[in-house]
């Protein structure tokens, strides 16, 4: 792999709309230390208009400018984890924050002291427009806030608390080794996290299944350990729901996003009466391949009669480009001023982050970072980004800073959008048999691990933290019992499960982000019904969701999706989704038949 030194500048991101250079950078942490001591100076003081607004002014500023900090500090990181300048950097301004974070607490709890109809009049009026979202958050919030004291408190013990997912990620980075995996021929080749979804795709099911067991088992030979981890994560987030005076953990998750539990409580619901759907692909896929039996880790492997199509990074932006010209020609063109003006990092180099990610900071463009590798995974990985991008790039653009930061309940569906209209123009427009089996497997392959498996996982950590909630038996074996039952269940009788499968969720790392999976679930449901309205023509359809772009968290999540033309709160919805799953189930029972 090439040194980033040696990969052309076309193919860098040019961070210079953060910063000019370091020296910029180092200026502007230094300026912005003398605004947090001109913050501190409000304690006591936020009691009326003229210095809650300009308080709210300041720490409005301050965030501006630590957010750009923060994000090219951390981009550059990105860029070469071994850079140990720019690690340097961002410490020093983690350590910054951390100290002083304790030190400004005193502005929530003095505003939450301030009177419901207080807050009501300075909602409403014209000064505070930028913080009416906020200050209808404090009332919301009032009966979950603590004493100012408390809350300081709890500002001083953020460092310290949540340390698991570190842990896990250590761990899961460096510490845990893998056997070596083996193909039919008896060929040996080395095993890590990087490569195994690699041989999970492979036409060798031998090398399949040692990848599959090798690594899960790699996993379940620290189950104690890894059990006892993420019950700590667990512990930690029913403790601090306990604190603020929620019922569960699972209200905390729901009430901060300003989501109804009738959206989880439908999706889990409607997959449940689905499940045949599912059952029914992974026998489609079996014939596909030829087996005699099915098992859990062939639902990834590619069709022997797959057309892989070479891309270079040109032609993969041009065909993004052209299936979603659909959502207009200003879309298009910052597209293409985004790929002109090099917000997006797109080689892999020595030491660069793996995988993909969109980011930015309010005040700047948002940037992409890819691993390009010329397939149509790459193709699909970068329409994917650029949906996270431009979402970030409408929101910023139509917003104050306040209300710009959409909510993680719909950050996914942007990004499954533009993978939605890609896969299904692709699919509609492909000719030979290898090419439309090659789209609706994939098509299949982002239902089944984003609707199906994540509400499985959901369902997991639901079950995981009620049965602590509840002083029910959480050892290390209940947990994977209660990962192995609902396999059992979403995988049906038809399909062969590994031993090890019952160590898979001890290397799933969002589960140390509480209760985010369903959200991939609930995002691409919602993008499928988006992009079937736009592709077939339904007036409005593509206005209402470029206006969902642009609107920020101006309003809670599920009201903006019902704005955009997708109601989460109604089983239609989702049995809308599984019919369409269904006809692509069809067409592929069709194409197979054809052969025989």
């Amino acid at each position: 792999m090439k040194n980033r030194i040696e990969i052309e500048e076309k193919y860098k991101w040019d961070l210079s709309n953060y910063f000019e250079n370091d020296e910029k950078w180092d200026i502007e942490f230094e300026n912005v230390k003398p605004l947090y001591n001109k913050l501190m100076t409000f304690e006591d003081k936020l009691n009326n208009d003229k210095d809650i607004l300009e308080c709210l002014n300041l720490e409005k500023t301050i965030n501006e400018i630590v957010s750009r900090l923060f994000v090219y500090a951390s981009l550059k990181v990105k860029e070469d984890a071994k850079n140990s300048f720019y690690q340097n950097k961002a410490n020093k301004l983690d350590k910054y924050l951390s100290d002083i974070s304790p030190k400004i607490s005193f502005i929530s709890s003095e505003i939450n002291d301030l009177s419901e109809d207080y807050l009501n009049k300075l909602a409403s009026d014209e000064r505070f427009a930028d913080f009416d979202i906020f200050l209808k958050n404090v009332i919301k919030n009032k009966p979950h806030m603590l004493s100012k004291q408390e809350e300081k408190l709890m500002s001083s013990l953020s460092e310290c608390i949540g340390g698991e997912s570190e842990v896990f990620d250590m761990l899961d980075a460096v510490d845990i080794k893998f056997e070596d995996v083996m193909d039919q021929k008896g060929q040996k080749y080395p095993l890590n996290t990087a490569n195994y979804s690699v041989y999970l795709q492979s036409d060798d099911c031998v090398l399949r299944k040692t990848a599959f067991e090798n690594l899960n088992g790699g996993y379940g030979k620290l189950n104690f350990t890894l059990a006892s981890n993420y019950l700590n994560n667990v512990k930690t987030d029913c403790t601090l729901a306990k604190v603020r005076h929620f019922d569960s953990a699972f209200d905390e998750s729901l009430f901060s996003e300003n989501v109804d539990f009738l959206v989880y409580k439908t999706l889990v619901d409607m997959v449940n009466k689905n499940h045949n759907v599912f059952y029914r692909y992974y026998k489609i896929k079996q014939k596909s391949l030829n087996l005699s039996e099915f098992h859990n880790y062939d639902v990834n492997a590619k069709l022997k009669t797959e057309n892989e199509k070479v891309f270079n990074y040109d032609q993969a932006f041009n065909v993004v480009l052209d299936k979603l010209k659909i959502l207009g020609d200003d879309y298009i063109a910052i597209l293409q001023k985004a790929k002109n003006e090099r917000w997006i990092d797109v080689m892999p180099n020595e030491n660069k982050d793996t995988g993909a990610f969109s980011w930015g900071a309010y005040g700047a463009h948002p940037v992409v970072l890819l691993n390009f590798e010329n397939t149509i995974s790459s193709v699909f990985t970068l329409a994917h980004e650029l949906g996270h991008m431009m979402h970030s790039y409408y929101s910023n653009n139509n917003n104050s800073s306040t209300k710009a930061g959409y909510e993680i309940f719909v950050a996914e569906v942007a990004s499954t959008v533009n993978e939605m209209l890609l896969a299904k123009q692709l699919l509609e427009e492909a000719v030979s048999k290898e090419e439309k089996l090659f789209y609706i497997d994939y098509l299949m392959k982002m239902f089944n691990s984003t609707i199906y498996r994540q509400t499985m996982f959901a369902e997991f950590e639901f079950l995981v933290h009620n049965a602590y909630e509840k002083g029910e038996d959480v050892t290390c074996e209940a947990i994977n019992e209660i990962y192995m039952t609902l396999a059992r269940k979403y995988f049906g009788n038809d399909v062969v499960l590994s031993n090890e499968l019952k160590y898979e969720w001890s290397r799933i790392p969002h589960f140390y982000t509480s209760f985010y999976v369903y959200k991939y679930a609930t995002g691409l449901i919602s993008a499928l019904a988006l992009a079937n309205k736009m592709l077939k023509g339904y007036k409005q359809s593509v206005k209402n969701y470029r206006n969902f772009l642009k609107s920020g968290c101006t309003k809670p999540p599920v009201e903006l999706l019902k704005d955009a033309g997708v109601d989460l709160t109604k089983e239609e919805t989702f049995k809308n989704a599984f019919e369409f799953i269904n006809s692509v189930l069809d067409e592929w029972e069709k194409l197979l038949s054809t052969s025989e």
